[in-house]
């Protein structure tokens, strides 16, 4: 495939705008790793090659077992490798990712809601929207993995 455009050199102000919106959005979050298998999962359901090979990456860096990189996309399979608090953030990463059902739906939300603190719930949206916001442009420039934005 080919990379298409420059978006982020093109609009700075929005790559500097988008750089502070997951920045605010991980901070409220306070689990780094959480945070990054979230946007891992969403990155693998937009079919973000940039961003999935990015937070790969991270998550190794990190020191995460390289089997619950690996079993990410079949999480709901992988018996106890995911915690609770996990299970639902990314059960919820899903719903608000695919909306597939056209919302997200009251038991998925509800998972989450039981698991994280109001304010937390929030943050962990804020990184879904912000990680679905990346995915969307770097797969409609075809942002090459490994390159800079």
């Amino acid at each position: 495939m080919t990379h298409r455009m420059q978006l982020w050199s093109k609009v700075p102000a929005f790559f500097q705008a988008q750089l502070k919106l997951t920045t605010a959005a991980k901070k409220g979050l306070g689990d780094a790793v959480l945070a990054e298998l979230v946007v891992l999962r969403a990155s693998q359901l937009n079919k973000c090659a940039f961003c999935v090979d990015m937070h790969v990456t991270n998550l190794r860096e990190a020191g995460v077992e390289q089997r619950r990189i690996d079993l990410l996309a079949a999480w709901e399979e992988a018996g106890d490798l995911y915690s609770e608090r996990e299970r639902a953030a990314l059960a919820f990463t899903e719903a608000v990712t695919v909306l597939t059902e056209g919302s997200v739906p009251d038991a998925v939300y509800d998972r989450a809601a039981a698991q994280f603190s109001e304010t937390e719930l929030a943050h962990l949206l804020a990184v879904i929207v912000a990680i679905n916001n990346w995915n969307r442009v770097n797969v409609t420039v075809r942002q090459p993995p490994g390159s800079e934005l």
